[in-house]
This record gives C-alpha cells, structure tokens and sequence, in this order.
C-alpha cells in the first residue's frame, strides 16, 4: 500500500509541476475550427483564381461557365486576414473556456511565455513575407507562411503539449516541399492550415478535452 500511496503521490507532484509551468488549456476543438476556416477560405481563393472549364449540358444543349471572381493580391490578403481573425477569435474563446473549467489563470507566466515564443517567428516571418509581397515574389507567400508557422509552434511546444511541436514539424516540412513545388502553393497551405489542424485538433481533443 505504501508504494502504491508513494507512486501516486509523485504522481500528483508531476501534475502539479506540469500545470504550472505549462500552459495545458489549449483547446483541440479550436484547432479542428481553424482547419475548417482555412480549408473554406482556400476554397473561395481556388474558385476565384482558377474558373471551371465550360461544359456541354446535354439536356438543355448549353454551354455552363463557373463564374471567376476578380481577386488580386489584396483580396486573397484580406481573405487570409478573416481565416487568421475567425481562428484566433475562436482559440481565445475556447481557451478561456477550457482555462476556467480547469481553474488555470489564463493570462500568467507561463502564458505570456507561450505567446512570446509564438510571437517572435510569426511577426518575423509576416514582415518578410509583406516585403517579398510587395517585391512580386508571390511563390514564396505559401512555404514562408507553413515554415514560419512551424517555427512558432516548435517554439511554444516549451510552454504547452508536446503535441504542438509534432505539429510544427510537419509544417516545417511541408513548407519546406511547398518550395519545391511553388506553383501548388494553395494546395499546400490548404494541406498545412486545413487538413493538418484538422487531424492535430481532434488527437489533441480526444486526448485532453474529453
């Protein structure tokens, strides 16, 4: 009975050095939502940039075009911006959440060094990216976007699950292909912000939150 009381004392030790020095209330559903944000508004970017191909409707013997919206720079920016707005929204909503029913402070040490280390590489790499932007370099937009992105998460995954820094690793590589391929840059910020927060959101959902 002894070491069994003795092993779920450290036990209980390990919990609580876990809970404060990292910040454990990051949601996964927030993840699974900004996957489904990015994937519709790469959807949208692919309607307008890439109109459909007309084709012959037999039963009414007519031509059909899709519709190609007139979409610079500028509006696939503000279309990013809204994905990046409607995903952080929602993370501060779902975090608080989950902070609460865990009765973790939100805003603490441990999550000021969180946003830090996110911070650093996303405002690095969101001036390169506006400055190659305004250079005409637009094939790079793509793997900067997915190999910075990594680079935060590597960086946070010391203040959070482990789990993020998987995460970030697999955007690291596949910014790092999206380079190698530049004209399929949308498929792959599709596959980066899209269908890898998808699946990361639900491991780290059915791993923590239920």
């Amino acid at each position: 009975m002894k070491e069994e009381e003795l092993h779920n004392d450290l036990a209980s030790i390990r919990s609580i050095m876990e809970r404060s020095s990292k910040f454990i209330s990051l949601s996964g559903l927030s993840g699974i939502l900004a996957g489904v944000y990015a994937l519709v508004g790469a959807g949208i970017v692919y309607e307008a940039l890439y109109p459909r191909i007309p084709v012959i409707n037999r039963s009414t013997i007519g031509l059909f075009y899709g519709r190609a919206m007139n979409m610079d720079t500028f509006d696939i920016i503000i279309v990013a911006l809204i994905v990046l707005i409607a995903s952080i929204s929602t993370g501060v909503f779902l975090t608080i959440r989950k902070a609460q029913k865990n009765n973790q402070a939100v805003w603490g040490s441990t999550s000021r060094s969180l946003l830090l280390n996110m911070l650093l590489p996303l405002l690095t790499g969101g001036v390169l990216i506006l400055i190659l932007l305004d250079r005409g370099y637009y094939n790079v937009v793509s793997p900067l976007c997915l190999i910075f992105y990594g680079l935060s998460l590597v960086n946070a995954s010391n203040f959070t699950f482990k789990d993020v820094r998987y995460l970030g690793l697999l955007e690291i590589i596949l910014g790092l292909i999206s380079a190698c391929v530049p004209n399929y840059g949308l498929l792959f910020w599709a596959l980066g912000f899209g269908v890898l927060h998808i699946v990361y959101g639900s491991i780290m959902y059915f791993k923590y939150d239920k």
